[in-house]
Formats: C-alpha cells, structure tokens, sequence
C-alpha cells in the first residue's frame, strides 16, 4: 500500500506515481483477521477454477480440499467483502444500477475474424497477502491482446475510466463489450465509448461466460502469477501485474492462436 511515513516522498506524489484517485487512498477498510485473509485467498482460489461456484459449494469444497469447516453464512460475508459471486447471480463486482441505460448484447452470432473489431472488459479482485485490489482490463478478443489495465484498492469508477481512456489512446474498436456492472453502464463509461466512435455491447444479466476470452485471462494471471508470487503491497502487486501483462502479450504462446502470442496476431492484423 502507500507508506504514510515516507517522508523522502509526500504521500500526493506517492499516489500519482502509482496512479491511485484521490478517494481511494483515503478510503478505510474494516479491519479484516490473518486467519479470515488465509480463508479469502483459498475462496479466491476456488472461486478463480470454478467461477460458476455459490457459497454452497465454495463451503463444500472448503471442506472437501482443505478440512475447513465453516457455515455459509461465513462464506457468503467473506466473497461479499471481496466482490464475486457465482455466476448466477452475476459477480458484485459488477453490481447492475437500475437507473443506468443497459445496451444491447451485439456479439450473438457474430464472427471475429480481425482486430480492433471486439474489444471486452472486466474487473476482477486480486489477492494480497494481507489485502486486495481490484484489477480491470481491455482485451482485443481476435488477438487476446491485453490493450489496457489499471488497478485499484476500491471498486469506485475512476480506474475504469483511466484504463478506457488509455485503451482509446491506442485504438478504436468497432463493439467495445462488458457486462451490465454500474462501472459499465455509467454514463461516464458509455459516453466514453460512443464519443470514440464504438458501439456499446452488454452480455445478458447472468452470463459472465458472454465474455470468455477476459475470464481466461483472470485465470491465467492469477495461477501464473498472483498465486505464485504472494504480492504484499499494491506497489509490488502493481509492478508484478505489469511484468506479466507484457509476457502475455508479447512471450506466451497460446494454443488456440496457432502458438502465436497475442501481440504477434494483434499488430500483425492491423
């Protein structure tokens, strides 16, 4: 996290060099116990292989892989205060808000046959070792080509708004797609998109799968490197996710690209 105490770097400095609003700095977590922690990182775990899994049966497998014994309700409170849910009902991390405009899905049927034609987005909770972070990302769904990120220690908008505008920056993708989360159906988020000349696409309440190739990329960074590498800090979490973003993107060769690496695809095809 910041250091308060680094009086070499005033704390204003500290929280533009690791790109953090104003607001989530000052924003105060309940305190949470190592052993509650040890509990939310196996959940995560869990939850990242099996995303289709409630409390139910995230308390089963608790149970079944590691001897845990707890009620649901425990579970529930724990994947609450981390963001997620079974699929059905869709994730918390992208809770609807009924008073936004929900778009149609655009993509039924649709053949992706070049880059820049699709581009889809997420958020998802990266686990510390004694904390979270939020991450979002922009994929290019031809290519797999992570466009952009941003990380954040709250759920509030702004880190959406900075990883579309650097995605932007780079290109313009003719459907930009997400779910139907109050980050994406904001007017700040969708005005965004239609200003850049993209159509604004939603997956239908409850299909997270709608958004494939950005819940493979959760599950490739978090088994490749999250779980690995055990991040105590959002400074080191922040430059462990930029390391690997740009091994996916430029050295890992994926099967269903022919053993291409999705920069290869991307930059080749435009």
């Amino acid at each position: 996290m910041i250091e308060p105490d680094n009086i070499e770097i005033p704390i204003s400095k500290q929280r533009v060099l690791l790109q953090i609003p104003r607001s989530s700095y000052y924003y105060k977590e309940k305190e949470i116990s190592h052993a509650e922690f040890e509990l939310m990182n196996l959940i995560d775990k869990i939850y990242t292989r099996r995303p289709y899994y409630g409390s139910r049966r995230i308390r089963i497998a608790l149970r079944r892989e590691h001897s845990i014994h707890i009620n649901r309700k425990h579970v529930q409170r724990l994947m609450q205060v981390m963001g997620i849910a079974g699929i059905c009902p869709k994730r918390n991390t992208s809770k609807a808000n009924s008073e936004h405009k929900k778009f149609p899905y655009l993509l039924k049927g649709l053949e992706i046959i070049r880059p820049n034609q699709v581009w889809g987005t997420d958020i998802t909770y990266i686990r510390l070792k004694e904390g979270w972070i939020y991450l979002t990302a922009m994929i290019d769904w031809y290519s797999r080509y992570v466009i952009a990120w941003q990380v954040s220690i709250t759920l509030e908008i702004d880190f959406c708004l900075e990883m579309l505008t650097n995605a932007l920056s780079k290109a313009t993708p003719e459907i930009t797609n997400s779910d139907q989360g109050s980050h994406y159906t904001s007017e700040q988020f969708t005005s965004l998109v239609e200003a850049s000349g993209s159509q604004v696409s939603m997956d239908s309440r409850g299909r997270a799968l709608d958004n494939i190739f950005t819940e493979r990329f959760w599950k490739s960074i978090k088994y490749e490197d999250i779980y690995l590498k055990d991040y105590e800090t959002v400074t080191e979490a922040k430059q462990g996710i930029s390391e690997y973003i740009e091994f996916y993107n430029t050295d890992r060769p994926h099967q269903s690209l022919k053993y291409k690496t999705p920069a290869e695809i991307y930059y080749q095809n435009i």
